[in-house]
């Protein structure tokens, strides 16, 4: 589970804290544009690193390949829209800019790739790759319909108000429910295909052009 490979962690840290800040900032930006100022007030709307990581969070990802940030807090009724809608455009927005910073190194790579040999591509590619495959891992993690995650909250907000209750019913479980589908492996049996498989979509997409 976990994986103390010194060079490989040293290696994917700029790439953690850039998918972590990056992604809970989209939270927080998302929820000021739609009228909450509570991330704002909180100093969440900074990509300075520090007021979004949460430490455990960050060793997680580092050793064991999956982790989290400091959740941004949001108050749904200040939300335009109404609060399902306005936590679904929340809660979407961390996973996608998760996949648009995938997405732009896919693009950095296609440049650098001819001239592989070159000492300063080669170190180039070194970061790219850990920055696209983190970005997807957290993107694809974050969308589990489970809570705390983001998939839950963009879940309720497309269901029906009774599937949605019980979407929010369930959040008092949802770390042990979590915790129970890591420890059995199944999250990782789900998770690699559609990882594997966003990576091929925005690979194709941009080794088409």
């Amino acid at each position: 589970m976990f994986n103390l490979d010194i060079t490989r962690i040293l290696i994917s840290l700029p790439a953690i804290v850039i998918g972590l800040t990056f992604h809970e900032y989209a939270h927080g930006r998302m929820a000021d544009y739609l009228g909450d100022d509570t991330p704002y007030y909180q100093g969440r709307l900074t990509l300075n690193p520090l007021p979004h990581i949460d430490w455990l969070g960050f060793l997680m990802l580092m050793l064991a390949g999956f982790g989290w940030a400091k959740p941004v807090q949001v108050n749904p009724y200040k939300l335009r829209g109404g609060v399902k809608k306005g936590m679904l455009l929340v809660s979407i927005a961390g996973p996608l800019m998760n996949i648009l910073l995938a997405f732009l190194a896919i693009i950095a790579l296609r440049v650098v790739a001819p001239y592989q040999g070159v000492e300063w591509a080669n170190y180039t590619v070194m970061l790219l790759e850990p920055l696209i495959w983190i970005n997807l891992v957290l993107a694809v993690f974050n969308l589990i319909p489970v809570p705390p995650l983001d998939g839950s909250k963009i879940l309720a907000g497309i269901l029906p108000d009774r599937g949605a209750s019980i979407m929010y019913a369930l959040e008092q479980y949802g770390i042990l429910i979590l915790l129970l589908l890591l420890m059995t492996g199944v999250i990782s049996k789900v998770l690699l295909p559609l990882i594997q498989l966003l990576y091929y979509l925005l690979a194709n997409i941009v080794f088409y052009f």
